[in-house]
């Protein structure tokens, strides 16, 4: 009785105290110690049988325990509602209990890859994890637990187990909740008054008639509510299963409406800014969606941003951005920037890393403003190319230009408290010449032309973003129109606004327009000399050379796209890839360049150009970086340049399908239109 030894020990102890009680009580009275040892011996009898008969009837039990743990443990793992599945590495089964069957449908053999039963089962990416995933297969879907493990003897093959449930009507159920989210979309007519600049008003009627029909289309389509709230400007309703499916169709209603034309044969153009209900109030729900709609007409209009769950997608952006007739918008900037340089007693411009010309000249033009209210003002400069260069040494010994010029890295704290920072040519914030400089102010003014980001500098003072100028340049040349009356440019200064819009417009060739000739105009009475800008343009015989090995290394693709590379780690890498893209582009047939280079030994560089058709900023970004409709630029870390070469020329060769097929589905529709009228 072995479980029953302790208990015995601790009665014998008992039992020898009380006998030798007894045997003391026997020295005083022999009669009462007799009948004390007849109890003491009626009491150990009944104490040996007791112990006995549990020690019986334990090992009855003991028995019956391990004659059935085997057939209980197996009843418990069989009749788990969970389905058990045990894997090794590769994903091949070891072993599985009977709920496996009734979920697959048939019995799983031992080593059979379980990516063949279920796709959506994964092994691999969570190996040696715990943790916990939902997959779907035909319509049902699946949560699995995941866990390994962990084996006692050493060298054994290491195995997973899984623990895999139906979940498909919870998950049914969260779809369909997911698909009911009320969904509220902002449109407006980007280029409403130009289209019906100069039209009677019978013709602006049947036009806007038109542009409400096929919204009202659209918008029962996808079994939404519209609700036009003035002339250029309309709310949306929707459910988030009708946003689904208008994503799926690529917002075909701005293709659509982009058929519309008016006498002028100008192009209606529309903009949306949508936002998906989660957990915010309708309050914040109506401003994501406004948000978004100002994200959309400052990347040029004719496009869609989409806010989900925090993220930003953004769908078409095909046509031109449309430039405004007017200055009145940059004489309403110019007073306001005047106002605000005169309440600030130290101020900064810079632009983006690798200043090139028109962010350099935009940097001097917004500098000569400050140089009139005779504030004190620094141009902050990264790296500098070979032309940049060039024009800092003709500034080198004039008094005005003293001390104007700081490097990024030569800034410190002592930066006076607060200044004012105006960053032009961009408007992304890790991009700037020196970031933190942009962490030390609350007070910052952005100029830019480029067609605004996702990523964008927080709360700025005042922005001046106009995507149809031919160049940042451009734009702070009529700032400096209406800055001041009695404003004088010298010659260096009109020369540097000069170069910037030279360089963006590619000679007066691309994304000019009627003020841009204005602009230029002005500089060239200012005393702009293009000789001067001729000579900083002028490269030495190593960048020809790395030039003509960059062209030889191209390739053309269907559809007008031609790409090369320039893997040499060089000083003018970012020069070099940006004329080569240049020059392809006066390539018969070729639409769109693309030219990978090495900025550094971590860093590769994406230079894009585009005749106008196609708009490389959407290829771009999908890269991390952005830029203009036709000139755009990126920079990736941490991979090697074939791989983002191969990466570019699938996303360029995809994009390119889809704008040319939706063009023809639009050509079409023009000839039916045309065809009915």
């Amino acid at each position: 009785m072995p479980r029953n030894l302790s208990a015995w020990m601790d009665l014998t102890v008992h039992l020898v105290v009380m006998l030798a009680l007894i045997s003391v009580l026997y020295f005083y009275n022999e009669y009462i110690a007799a009948g004390a040892a007849v109890l003491w011996l009626c009491l150990a009898s009944f104490a040996r049988e007791r112990c006995a008969d549990r020690s019986r009837r334990f090992e009855i039990y003991f028995k019956n325990v391990l004659r059935n743990l085997g057939l209980m443990l197996n009843y418990a793992v069989e009749g788990l509602p969970q389905a058990i599945l045990i894997v090794n590495e590769e994903g091949r089964v070891q072993w599985t209990n009977s709920r496996v069957k009734e979920l697959v449908g048939s019995a799983v053999e031992q080593d059979t890859d379980m990516s063949d039963v279920w796709p959506g089962l994964i092994v691999k990416p969570v190996w040696g994890t715990e943790g916990e995933y939902v997959f779907m297969h035909e319509d049902r879907y699946f949560q699995v637990f995941h866990e390994p493990i962990k084996s006692p003897l050493a060298g054994q093959q290491p195995l997973m187990a899984l623990y895999v449930q139906d979940v498909s009507g919870f998950e049914h159920l969260r779809n369909e909740y997911m698909r009911s989210r009320t969904v509220l979309c902002f449109i407006q007519i980007d280029n409403y008054d130009e289209v019906v600049q100069r039209q009677t008003e019978a013709e602006r009627t049947a036009l806007l008639l038109a542009v409400n029909q096929q919204l009202d289309n659209w918008t029962k389509a996808h079994g939404g509510f519209m609700r036009r709230v003035a002339e250029d400007r309309y709310i949306v309703l929707l459910e988030r299963e009708g946003l689904d499916m208008a994503m799926g169709e690529k917002f075909e209603v701005l293709d659509k409406v982009r058929q519309l034309t008016n006498t002028n044969r100008l192009p209606v153009t529309l903009s949306m800014g949508i936002a998906v209900a989660d957990s915010q109030t309708m309050g914040d729900l109506g401003s994501q969606a406004q948000a978004g709609l100002d994200l959309a007409l400052g990347r040029g209009g004719d496009q869609v941003a989409v806010n989900i769950g925090g993220k930003t997608q953004f769908f078409g952006g095909r046509a031109k951005a449309v430039e405004k007739h007017t200055r009145v918008k940059a004489r309403v900037v110019a007073h306001a920037l005047r106002e605000i340089m005169e309440g600030s007693e130290e101020i900064y411009v810079m632009g983006h890393h690798n200043e090139d010309f028109d962010c350099f000249g935009a940097a001097m033009g917004v500098a000569k403003m400050a140089r009139q209210l005779k504030k004190t003002v620094h141009i902050v400069l990264s790296d500098m190319n070979d032309g940049i260069d060039k024009f800092a040494d003709l500034l080198h010994g004039k008094e005005e230009y003293e001390n104007l010029f700081v490097r990024a890295e030569d800034l410190t704290d002592a930066v006076n408290p607060n200044p004012l920072v105006i960053v032009v040519d961009t408007h992304i914030p890790h991009l700037v010449a020196c970031p933190e400089l942009l962490d030390m102010t609350n007070q910052v003014v952005v100029i830019d032309h480029h067609r605004r980001s996702e990523h964008f500098i927080k709360n700025p003072l005042l922005v001046y973003i106009e995507p149809a100028s031919s160049s940042t340049s451009e734009l702070v040349t009529e700032l400096l129109m209406y800055f001041e009356d009695n404003m004088l440019l010298s010659r260096l200064d009109a020369t540097a606004l000069y170069s910037g819009i030279v360089v963006d417009t590619k000679n007066f060739a691309v994304q000019t327009g009627v003020r841009t000739f204005d602009a230029a105009a002005y500089l060239r009475r200012s005393g702009a000399d293009p000789v001067m800008v001729r000579h900083l343009f002028r490269t030495d015989y190593e960048t020809t050379v790395a030039l003509a090995e960059v062209k030889a290394r191209s390739k053309l693709y269907p559809g007008g796209f031609i790409v090369s590379s320039n893997p040499k780690l060089c000083q003018n890498g970012s020069v070099i890839a940006a004329q080569a893209a240049d020059s392809f582009l006066r390539v018969e047939g070729v639409r769109m360049s693309i030219v990978a280079f090495q900025l550094d030994e971590n860093t590769v560089g994406l230079s894009a150009r585009s005749t106008g058709e196609l708009n490389v900023q959407v290829i771009m970004e999908f890269f991390g970086g952005g830029g203009h409709q036709n000139v755009a630029g990126a920079q990736v870390k941490g991979e090697k340049l074939e791989e983002i070469l191969s990466r570019v020329v699938d996303v360029s060769q995809d994009y390119i399908k889809e704008y040319d097929s939706n063009e023809s589905d639009t050509e079409s529709g023009r000839k039916e239109a045309g065809q009915k009228g």
